[in-house]
């Protein structure tokens, strides 16, 4: 029993620096941004807006993070991950064929969620660190013309770091985010001190008095309030690394109390003297700990920053897997988590659209009102496909459905309505690089069906061509050694393989025709990854060896040709003999109709990022034979 309260307990603080750095720095900015004067509906600064403000805080996060995450879409898990990827595929799987139109439609918001991801993780990491940056200002303001250099130099050095990996830092962020929050909650009781009526605000029916009385001021803020819940996504998709068990403890032992008290005591001390709505969060401390919490809230914000930029990596590389992106180079950064992971391609592109939106912007403020479109759209989505998957899952009522959904759904979407008035004053821009995201997706995965289309017309039937060999109706010279060609299953030759015989007239004394399948699940047990055929053509020394993996597995073919059954393989060669083939596909735009041509361009332009086949499926490259071939979209 020890044993299990002690793994379980590094598992909660693994939680607490992973998972947690974005929903827990977001009483930085929270209430900061809700009273910025300059704001184009700012909330006016009242006893009974404070009340409404802080009240209404409480119960979003109470709602949106505690009930919908981790009570009710925690609990949808596909095979223990968790996020947007994980629960399209656990839709797909639970309805197959049968869900019809609203599972396809559900599915596409999915991937449309999944697109606005991208937009969040370019965001957050340009909101957070401005925001704790922006501390010095309240140290001493002649320092505000270095709050964007900081920033910059921040920024870089985290993106220049991620090829290390986080395996070597990642020991000290839960102590870190444990001193965060620790810390935040005893700032927060100091506040409270100074006004302990804002205890109140804990109560529902100021939240509904600000709401119904005020509801020309509320639902404007509602676009601000929604900074409270940023990062609520990060518990949902963080959920294969920790498991539900650790996440849930981790927040209402720790997270969720420590901001409650964060943003009660800011309320207090704005109600002790407005004056203080310029900084609230940071002027909770004296003087003499600003310079300290600044420090301590910029190493926080870079943490939540890692954790967002950890989890762009792993959607992307999810993604590729599932078809929806080109190959990526992906390097695993950790020899004990397979979790982590550094795409390259992503961190490049993440660096410059962070660093670009840091000097367009210049501030906190001015970014929150692009930041609540991404998290709004995302958390709508999750809801909608949680409930379907729960009707479809468990079964449950159609009553329970239809009242949960209602309630949740109404709350999201009210949250999304209000985020819309910002969308002249920066909300456009999490949309656009959703919309732009979500139409390469859906670009590459209708593309890459109509190549592999082609291919397979190209290819032709696996069995003819074997039985031309056999009877001699194409001229080869059978040579020693071991030929592995990669294809998308055993029906089909391989193109490379065809063009051996067709162009060097040669074919070797032992073919395996490996297939990737990669499945709807983050992993495939070990002795379920691989399976032989002999096809029949055993005598012939032809076998097809299909390699199974969930989207999360490594790739790495030798090591699967290793452990094929010896009896299955008999007669093999060790694999240091193997050559491997590869077939190199150049791409055209075509006359036929398949897409528009601005698709078939933009296809075309997203296939050059694809990663060199020979890495990503870790082929010895003095081994590794590449043929090509042209195909017309």
């Amino acid at each position: 029993m020890a044993g299990r309260q002690q793994v379980s307990l590094a598992l909660v603080i693994g939680a607490l620096g992973v998972v947690f750095g974005d929903i827990g720095t977001s009483p930085i900015y929270t209430l900061q941004t809700l009273f910025n004067p300059h704001d184009p509906h700012p909330v006016p600064v009242s006893t009974e807006n404070v009340f409404g403000v802080v009240s209404l805080v409480f119960w979003s996060v109470m709602i949106i993070v505690t009930v919908t995450y981790v009570l009710l879409a925690m609990r949808a898990d596909n095979d223990g991950e968790g996020g947007i990827l994980a629960l399209i595929t656990l839709l797909k799987r639970l309805v197959g064929g049968r869900g019809g139109r609203v599972a396809a439609i559900l599915a596409g918001l999915g991937i449309f969620g999944a697109a606005l991801f991208f937009g969040d993780s370019m965001i957050t990491p340009a909101i957070s660190v401005l925001s704790a940056v922006e501390g010095l200002r309240v140290v001493e303001p002649s320092m505000d013309e270095l709050i964007v250099p900081i920033t910059a130099m921040i920024i870089i050095a985290l993106f220049l770091v991620q090829r290390r990996g986080t395996a070597a830092v990642g020991r000290v962020f839960g102590p870190v985010m444990i001193l965060w929050f620790v810390t935040i909650g005893a700032c927060g009781v100091a506040g409270i001190t100074r006004y302990p009526q804002i205890l109140k605000a804990l109560s529902p029916t100021y939240a509904a008095g600000f709401l119904v009385g005020h509801f020309d001021v509320a639902f404007f803020s509602l676009a601000a309030v929604v900074l409270a819940v940023t990062g609520a996504e990060a518990l949902y998709a963080d959920m294969g690394h920790f498991g539900r068990r650790a996440i849930t403890r981790g927040w209402l032992w720790l997270v969720f109390p420590a901001c409650v008290l964060s943003y009660l005591g800011q309320g207090a001390l704005i109600l002790h003297d407005q004056a203080n709505i310029a900084s609230p969060f940071f002027l909770l401390v004296p003087g003499w700990g600003r310079l300290p919490l600044v420090l301590l809230a910029t190493a926080a914000t870079v943490i939540a920053s890692q954790a967002v930029i950890t989890g762009a990596y792993s959607v992307a590389s999810q993604a590729a897997q599932l078809g929806y992106l080109p190959r990526l180079r992906v390097t695993h950064t950790s020899e004990s988590q397979i979790g982590q992971i550094y795409v390259p391609w992503i961190n490049w592109l993440l660096m410059v659209s962070v660093l670009t939106l840091v000097f367009a912007f210049r501030s906190s403020a001015a970014l929150a009102y692009a930041f609540g479109m991404a998290v709004t759209g995302t958390i709508t989505i999750t809801t909608l496909m949680f409930f379907y998957i729960a009707r479809h899952k468990w079964r449950t009522p159609r009553w329970a459905i239809g009242i949960g959904a209602a309630v949740l759904l109404a709350v999201d979407l009210l949250f999304f309505a209000a985020n819309l008035t910002k969308l002249v004053h920066g909300a456009w821009l999490p949309l656009l690089i959703g919309v732009t995201a979500f139409t390469i997706m859906t670009t590459w995965q209708k593309g890459r069906e109509i190549v592999t289309a082609e291919r397979q017309r190209r290819e032709g039937s696996l069995r003819e061509f074997v039985d031309r060999l056999r009877t001699g109706g194409a001229l080869t010279q059978r040579v020693p050694g071991t030929a592995v060609f990669l294809n998308r299953g055993k029906e089909t030759a391989p193109l490379a393989m065809r063009a051996n015989v067709e162009h060097n007239h040669v074919r070797h004394e032992h073919v395996v025709i490996m297939s990737i399948e990669t499945q709807p699940m983050p992993r495939v047990a070990e002795e379920d990854r691989i399976s032989v055929d002999d096809l029949g053509y055993a005598d012939d020394g032809i076998v097809h060896v299909t390699v199974r993996l969930g989207y999360m597995d490594r790739l790495d073919l030798p090591t699967a040709l290793r452990r094929l059954d010896p009896e299955l393989t008999e007669g093999l060669p060790s694999h240091e003999e193997v050559s491997y083939f590869l077939s190199k596909i150049e791409l055209r735009i075509g006359a036929s109709p398949t897409m528009a041509t601005w698709r078939k361009r933009l296809f075309i332009a997203t296939s050059y990022i694809t990663a060199d086949a020979a890495e990503h499926f870790g082929l010895p490259r003095d081994r590794t034979v590449i043929m090509g071939s042209h195909i017309e979209v």
